[in-house]
């Protein structure tokens, strides 16, 4: 099922950004449409205030010179200072003295209008005084803030949608580099796993994604390589003793033979079968390490007995190389002893293999002054006479399956290239790693377990003791109460 597409980044920050700024433009034209209002009403007010001024001087003036009959002469001729008002003016008595006769409160009742009543000081009329009441329309005042109002809204969206636009269009221009890395990642396949994300220009905010992106390949593109190599030599691994068995078996098969010749043969089958269980058991061990198995430690205790332990399990291996071992050193840690048993065991295998007849081989236990972070860490190393391995061949000893062309064809015996790979699977379950030094005929190959791992060990059945084969069972090497043998 196809998965719908997630939002657009530009159009929602183009969106945001005409929202900011209709919010923020609005705010500022609602504050000067406000202002706009004040200032019409102030220009209205003082409007008024002259033409009361001006009307109060005529008619006191009119009332001085001539009386009633003066009074509305005046009235007549100050006739269009007065548009768009309504005037009335009333004797002491109340009674009417004058009114425009075309104001606008006889034309219709003024939708906006402002009333103001005053009193003009007459000494020389009936009464003293006469009583003025004039309504002014302020009609076009109004329509003149509703035309601000309409300009300043319009100004808004305008500027909401010009400051949309821009920002869409500055966004995709931003969002450029994002589609080129887009379109470089689809490029990417098995075939081209060697390829890499790089821009003319980075931007500061996405280079550390390349450089993370970039890091993650290589090592995608590693493990697709040694998967593909593991596959080879799985294969290949395989492939030898299941032809050996077939040999046997058409061999055993091809004509009658007797019990003890045939019991002969199936000794012989055994023995591959066993090869091939115990390739199959380690590929195991190897895959739980793989997927972040941690180790199942005990309480610290001394690794020297340890390694004692071991070098006498391989007392027969070692006397048939002609060699002999030695353990120096001592250091205490909580480690799970039945891994560097079997990793210890691995290492001394190994060294017996290739070790020069009459000389020493020696594991050497030796727990730094300072750790560089300040945990508990000891580094065991198994170190022996023998030919100089090449110092290119030296980083890739812990592969699984890798063999030097010395390693195939120094010794017989059989052996399948995933010991020193399970040896540095062993340190990792430790928190530690693994170290191999080769010069002037001296080979010192070791590991290096961190205390500090204790804090994250497995709970119980999923520690790298409790690591189990398909049958449900513990692996072989497991089993073994003592010391598990090489691999």
């Amino acid at each position: 099922m196809k998965r719908a597409a997630g939002h657009s980044i530009s159009q929602r920050l183009s969106l945001q950004m005409a929202l900011l700024t209709m919010v923020v433009l609005g705010a500022i034209f609602t504050a000067l449409w406000f202002s706009v209002a004040m200032l019409i009403k102030e220009r209205s007010r003082d409007e008024i205030e002259f033409r009361v001024e001006v009307l109060t001087q005529a008619v006191a003036g009119a009332a001085k010179a001539g009386g009633e009959a003066a009074i509305l002469s005046k009235m007549e001729s100050l006739a269009s200072m007065r548009a768009g008002t309504r005037l009335e003016l009333r004797r002491a008595d109340g009674s009417l003295l004058f009114v425009d006769a075309d104001g606008p409160a006889h034309r219709r009742s003024p939708a906006h209008a402002v009333e103001q009543r005053f009193r003009i000081e007459a000494p020389d009329l009936a009464g003293g005084f006469v009583s003025a009441q004039m309504v002014c329309d302020v009609e076009q005042n109004v329509r003149m803030g509703r035309r601000w109002a309409l300009i300043l809204f319009i100004a808004t969206l305008v500027s909401a949608a010009i400051v949309a636009a821009g920002a869409w269009w500055r966004a995709r221009r931003l969002l450029q580099p994002l589609r080129e890395l887009a379109a470089q990642t689809r490029a990417i396949s098995p075939q081209r796993l060697d390829h890499r994300l790089a821009l003319a220009d980075p931007a500061e905010e996405l280079q550390p994604w390349i450089t993370q992106f970039n890091a993650l390949m290589t090592r995608v593109e590693q493990a697709y390589a040694q998967l593909e190599g593991f596959n080879a030599d799985v294969a290949h691994e395989l492939r030898t003793p299941i032809a050996a068995l077939m040999g046997h078996v058409e061999v055993a098969l091809s004509r009658e033979r007797p019990a003890a010749e045939l019991r002969e043969t199936m000794a012989l089958s055994l023995e591959e079968l066993q090869q091939m269980s115990s390739l199959i058991d380690d590929m195991l061990f190897l895959s739980h390490a793989d997927r972040g198995a941690r180790a199942r430690r005990s309480t610290p205790r001394s690794l020297r007995p340890l390694a004692e332990q071991v070098v006498e399990y391989h007392e027969g291996v070692l006397d048939e190389a002609g060699v002999r071992a030695e353990v120096v050193g001592q250091a205490q840690l909580a480690v799970d002893e039945a891994l560097v048993r079997r990793a210890l065991s691995n290492l001394l295998a190994n060294a017996a293999r290739y070790a020069e007849r009459g000389s020493t081989v020696h594991v050497r236990i030796d727990m730094p002054a300072v750790a560089s972070d300040g945990d508990p860490r000891v580094r065991i190393a198994v170190e022996n006479r023998g030919a100089t391995i090449d110092a290119a061949l030296l980083p890739r000893l812990f592969d699984r399956f890798f063999r030097a062309e010395l390693a195939r064809t120094a010794c017989q015996q059989h052996h399948h290239g995933l010991g020193l790979a399970i040896v540095a699977a062993v340190a990792r379950m430790h928190g530690g790693g693994t170290f191999a030094e080769s010069s002037e005929g001296v080979t010192r190959i070791g590991f290096e377990l961190c205390g500090e791992a204790a804090a994250s060990a497995s709970p119980p059945g999923r520690g790298a003791g409790a690591v189990r084969d398909e049958g449900g069972g513990p692996a072989p090497q497991a089993r073994l109460a003592g010391v598990p043998g090489a691999s």
